[in-house]
């Protein structure tokens, strides 16, 4: 079907169209004013999503996905029954008469919370974290008091989805907090013991005298190896000939005078002889002066035998008290080590005490607040007009159905009963091609020429019925 064709059948069948689109104006009318009017009551409440939490300091998460949880928990069945509570919506016998009509199935308060978010709309703002909330009812008044109802429940919400966990929270860091301090008590009352076992007052003073003492008496030992050691050496030399002797004040004397009695033996032996009594004399002196050299050597070498064993019994002395006193020092650096290690277990249950202490603390803060993150932007108010229905959005629905409606049934028409309207219905009619047509004569004053013009759009159709009809 060209152009052409098309425009012809419209002008010929214009009443089909006018018709249909008068038809769906009347019926636009119709339902602008038998439709029950309803109205729609906007309120709106920001999200705040980058202040601090006041308590402990989180941010919360800056994301589309925290607003459409928000928007959903605006939604919830839990909101629409705080809602349904408060307005004291099943006291109404209207609605308990509705709910037995419709089989009286589970919950009431179910039923209506249901049935009351059927009016409800969240919508969040583009770009920001305003989410406004509308409520359509037949009433304005309605309409505004359930919207504004399910902010404050929302916003009741709100503080109830962050003080319940904090409660929650808070019982059992209270039940953590007693067993702690029952650990840390324990834990003293085991350290007290033992330092009362133990005779602790101070022990790492106590341990540092004994280590100290333990040092000096290491260093003794070692001077008393170094005496024993001298006096073994002493002892090995003795004699005549040793160091002993030859520092020795009455050995030294003694030296001196057989000195003097050689030499005066020597002068008489050579004035008297070998055999002369004096000579005899004085060589019996000199014998006994040697004894005495002898005899006084021998008592040195006694005194350094006597020497090495007094530096040996010392020496054994000092090493037993070393060894007692090194005894002594490792007890008390286990009782230090033991201790410490309860000290420490004191201190951990301290910690622990002190952390759970701080945590139930934050939570019991948290349980008790009653602010959220959430604030009301603008309270719903009565609209002044009905939101539904929309005479101007009707009749422009009823314009667009009705124009290609009407256009449609025209064609519909034309296709069932075909008639011969342009020049391009006259050639798919007889299969040829046209050669020309007959204008159409119109009245004029004066003398009318007639004049044939081949291959010019015809101005009327030719009024033809197909062959057949």
């Amino acid at each position: 079907m060209s152009f052409s064709q098309f425009m012809a059948i419209l002008r010929a069948r214009w009443l089909i169209p006018v018709a249909v689109l008068t038809t769906m104006l009347l019926l636009a009318f119709a339902a602008s004013q038998l439709l029950p009017k309803k109205y729609t009551a906007t309120g709106a409440v920001m999200v705040d999503m980058r202040s601090p939490d006041p308590i402990n300091g989180t941010m919360a998460p800056v994301s589309a996905l925290y607003l459409l949880t928000q928007m959903d928990v605006i939604r919830s069945e839990r909101v629409a029954l705080m809602v349904v509570r408060s307005l004291k919506l099943t006291e109404n016998p209207d609605l308990r008469a509705r709910w037995q009509a419709a089989g009286g199935q589970g919950s009431f308060d179910t039923w209506v919370a249901q049935l009351i978010l059927e009016g409800l709309e969240v919508i969040p703002a583009k770009g920001s974290s305003v989410i406004e909330v509308n409520y359509t009812a037949a009433d304005p008044d309605f309409a505004a008091a359930l919207a504004n109802r399910f902010i404050n429940a929302y916003l009741d919400t709100a503080v109830e989805l962050r003080v319940q966990p904090a409660r929650q929270f808070t019982h059992m860091f209270t039940e953590q907090l007693e067993q702690a301090k029952g650990r840390l008590e324990a834990a003293q009352r085991k350290l007290s013991a033992y330092q009362q076992e133990k005779g602790i007052v101070a022990t790492d003073e106590r341990l540092d005298v004994e280590t100290a003492r333990l040092a000096e008496l290491s260093a003794q030992l070692v001077a008393l190896q170094a005496q024993t050691a001298d006096a073994r050496s002493r002892r090995a030399r003795a004699g005549i000939d040793s160091p002993d002797s030859m520092n020795n004040s009455v050995i030294m004397s003694l030296r001196g005078e057989l000195a003097r009695q050689e030499a005066r033996l020597q002068e008489a032996a050579d004035r008297l002889g070998d055999n002369h009594p004096q000579i005899t004399q004085m060589r019996a002196g000199i014998d006994e002066t040697r004894r005495k050299i002898l005899s006084e050597s021998a008592n040195v070498g006694r005194t350094a035998g006597v020497a090495l064993e007094i530096a040996q019994q010392r020496e054994a002395q000092t090493r037993s008290a070393l060894e007692a006193q090194r005894q002594k020092v490792l007890r008390l650096k286990a009782i230090r080590d033991e201790a410490t290690v309860m000290a420490n277990d004191v201190a951990s249950a301290q910690r622990a005490v002190e952390a759970i202490q701080l945590r139930s603390h934050q939570t019991r803060l948290e349980s008790e607040t009653d602010q959220t993150n959430v604030a009301v932007l603008r309270v719903a108010t009565p609209p002044a007009g009905p939101s539904s229905p929309r005479t101007l959005l009707l009749v422009l629905q009823a314009i667009f159905i009705g124009v290609f409606a009407g256009i449609g049934a025209a064609i519909w028409t034309e296709l069932r009963n075909r008639r011969i309207r342009v020049d391009e219905d006259l050639g798919e009619l007889v299969e040829a091609d046209l050669i020309g047509h007959m204008p159409e004569a119109k009245p004029r004053t004066g003398r009318l020429p007639i004049r044939f013009t081949p291959h010019l759009p015809s101005r009327a159709s030719l009024r033809l019925p197909l062959v057949g009809q």
